[in-house]
């Protein structure tokens, strides 16, 4: 019972967070992706003048206060909790693809940026093609996966102190963490090698001077894997964080250039500052409960929805600048919230709650 509640704690998030966001229209962009100036305004004026305008204070407070009360209301009914429970295990049936989905949502998108002449962001046009579209692929064939990843990462941070634009692609850090944490599951090469290296009489076996390292490794990591789902919802968490209110709230600028480039405006009829208030707010929220652990898969459903509604409304943002960002929120419908979440603590409470009913019933 207590995983069915969570559960349908969860599918109530994921409408409320729906109404939410089509209340407010947000839209998750890259902005830098598919603008080029941006509006001359401070991000301490608009602000001040959006949280002084009563239309626009008036809807917020509302949208927040309707998914309070909705989520209360639902939480008390409680309906289809078969449902949602049999969609829960459909989803831990996919675990054991958990790896490839990670390196192919990393792999595919450096292939793309080495081929497309730009640097992991498609903000940062410069050249790297064979270092990317190298470690795109090893990472897509599971070759010395966690390595690679760890080399990717690294990559990425020098990048990243060189040119803070990367910031954009924030996910890199919690992805490429998440992979060197699982490691390349199956299919891979890694897999297939070490069955090789490992077949009795195998003349690869005797020649390989891996196996019996990366045998040993994969047996001192294997009790940090159950750690995947953490640094997946933290990594995709902050990359929410950052563009609700790194690239909307305090800079609001380029946001509404957004909005005006795509005349978002007739979309949903509210004022453009609604527009980026919503958008900014809403990932921010997003991101803090990814980061919590706080209705994990709702939340991971949240914001697949969210990206897919960008794809729609922004035809010129691309699509490879996603890609990484789907599969950590696919991760995470499998796996739920992992270890150190608020969801995996209510779990712990509602079942021990249920035990000690059950005992008190049965003296």
């Amino acid at each position: 019972m207590a995983r069915r509640h969570h559960v349908t704690s969860g599918v109530a998030t994921i409408g409320l967070s729906l109404l939410f966001l089509l209340t407010t229209a947000p839209v998750s962009a890259h902005e830098e992706y598919v603008v080029d100036e941006e509006h001359d305004v401070s991000a301490s004026e608009f602000l001040a003048d959006a949280f002084t305008d009563p239309a626009i204070v008036g809807v917020l407070v509302a949208g927040g206060l309707a998914v309070v009360f909705a989520l209360a209301g639902y939480l008390w009914v409680k309906p289809v909790p078969r449902d949602v429970a049999a969609f829960r295990t459909a989803m831990r049936e996919y675990t054991e693809f958990v790896p490839w989905l990670l390196r192919i949502s990393f792999g595919i998108p450096l292939i793309g940026a080495g081929f497309s002449g730009y640097f992991v962001s498609p903000a940062l046009e410069i050249e790297v093609r064979l270092l990317q579209v190298a470690l795109g692929f090893l990472l897509l064939f599971g070759l010395a996966t966690r390595l690679v990843a760890l080399v990717t990462l690294a990559v990425y941070l020098v990048g990243l102190l060189t040119w803070p634009t990367l910031l954009l692609q924030l996910e890199f850090v919690g992805g490429l963490l998440a992979i060197a944490l699982v490691g390349s599951g199956q299919p891979s090469g890694d897999h297939v090698l070490q069955r090789v290296a490992g077949g009795p009489g195998t003349l690869y076996g005797r020649i390989d001077r891996v196996y019996d390292v990366a045998t040993r490794f994969q047996t001192w990591i294997a009790s940090y894997e159950q750690f995947v789902p953490t640094v997946t919802r933290v990594g995709l968490g902050l990359t929410f964080i950052y563009l609700g209110t790194g690239q909307k709230l305090l800079r609001p600028g380029i946001a509404l250039a957004v909005v005006d480039r795509y005349d978002l405006t007739n979309v949903v009829p509210v004022s453009p500052e609604l527009w980026v208030i919503g958008a900014g707010l809403t990932e921010t929220a997003l991101g803090i409960a990814l980061i919590l652990g706080l209705f994990t898969r709702a939340s991971a459903a949240t914001a697949i929805a969210m990206f897919t509604l960008t794809l729609f409304a922004l035809p010129d943002d691309p699509v490879l600048a996603h890609v990484a960002l789907f599969g950590m929120a696919s991760v995470l419908l499998i796996t739920g919230a992992g270890p150190y979440s608020v969801d995996n603590r209510l779990e712990t409470v509602e079942a021990e709650l249920e035990d000690a009913v059950a005992s008190a019933a049965a003296d």
